[in-house]
C-alpha cells in the first residue's frame, strides 16, 4: 500500500486538509469507517447515468438513464445499509437519514431526466482525447506534477469551444462548488495536452442548467502549485490541525472525533 506521505494528492485531499486537518487524519490515516450519507450515493449514481448517456452519443433515452440512476443508487444505498442499518445514524442535511434516502431517490431520478433533456437541447460538444481511438473526455483521468507534487484526479467533462480551446466542467448534485477544482483541471490540461483553458463551469443538477462561467485565464501553475505544496509539506510533517465548528455535523468521521460536540 502506498504511504500517505508519498501518494499523489488530489483536490479533495487538499481541501479536506485545509478545512480540517484532523478529519484528514481520521479518514485517511486512521482509516475510520465513515458514516454513510444518501447524498454520496445520489452524486455517484447521477454521474454514472450522465456519463453513460454521453457515451451513448446521446442515444440513450431519459427512461434508460433514469433506470441506470435508480439501479446505481440502490446498489450504493443497500451496500451501506448492510454496514449501518440504523438510518438514524446516517448523515443528512435535513430530516432523518431514512427520509433522505427516499427523497434523494426521487430527486435523482428527476435530475437525471432533466440532464438528458438539457443535453439534447443544448448539445455541448465533448472534446475528443487524441489517440488511435478518439475517446470523449468524460471522467478523464489525469496525473501530473504541479508545484513539485504529483496530483491526480478525474474531470467530469471537457467542452470544446474552438480548436485547442476547451472549458472544464464539473457536474454537481450538491451545493458546494470548488473554484480550486476548476483551477486544477485547467492547469492539468494545459500541462498534459497543451490545451488552452480560459474558463470553467458547473452543471448544477438542482437547477437543471449551467452556473456562470468562471474565468480561469489568469490562473497559473505556480498559483495552484502553492496550495498542493503546502498541503503535501503539512502531511509529511504530521500537521493535522482540527477546525471544530458548524460543519462538524456534516463530517462523516465526527463519531470518532474528540473535538466534535453535538
Amino acid at each position: 500500500m502506498t504511504s500517505i506521505e508519498t501518494q499523489p494528492r488530489s483536490v479533495s485531499q487538499t481541501e479536506q486538509w485545509e478545512k480540517c486537518g484532523h478529519r484528514y487524519y481520521l479518514q485517511r490515516i486512521e482509516r475510520v469507517t465513515p458514516l454513510p450519507a444518501a447524498w454520496s450515493f445520489h452524486g455517484t449514481a447521477f454521474h454514472s447515468a450522465a456519463e453513460a448517456f454521453e457515451r451513448s452519443d446521446r442515444q440513450m433515452t431519459a427512461e434508460e438513464a433514469v433506470t441506470l440512476f435508480s439501479d446505481q443508487y440502490a446498489v450504493g444505498v443497500n451496500r451501506a445499509l448492510g454496514q449501518e442499518p440504523n438510518t438514524d445514524l446516517w448523515l443528512s442535511a435535513s430530516g432523518s437519514g431514512g427520509d433522505d434516502i427516499e427523497r434523494r431517490y426521487v430527486l435523482g431520478q428527476q435530475q437525471t431526466a432533466e440532464y438528458v433533456r438539457w443535453a439534447q437541447e443544448y448539445q455541448p460538444a465533448i472534446w475528443a482525447v487524441p489517440g488511435k481511438e478518439e475517446k470523449p473526455a468524460l471522467e478523464l483521468y489525469f496525473k501530473v506534477e504541479i508545484g513539485g507534487v504529483q496530483v491526480r484526479g478525474y474531470i467530469d467533462q471537457l467542452i470544446e469551444e474552438a480548436a485547442n480551446l476547451v472549458r472544464v466542467r464539473d457536474l454537481k448534485t450538491g451545493s458546494t462548488k470548488s473554484r480550486f477544482q476548476l483551477e486544477t483541471y485547467a492547469v492539468a490540461m494545459r500541462l498534459l495536452h497543451g490545451l488552452t483553458v480560459q474558463s470553467g463551469d458547473w452543471y448544477l443538477a438542482a437547477k437543471g442548467g449551467l452556473s456562470r462561467r468562471v474565468d480561469l485565464s489568469q490562473v497559473t501553475v505556480e498559483q495552484v502549485g502553492e496550495r498542493y505544496a503546502a498541503m503535501d509539506a503539512g502531511v509529511r510533517a504530521g500537521t493535522f490541525k482540527p477546525s471544530p465548528g458548524f460543519l462538524c455535523r456534516f463530517c462523516d468521521v465526527h463519531h470518532a472525533c474528540s473535538f466534535y460536540r453535538k
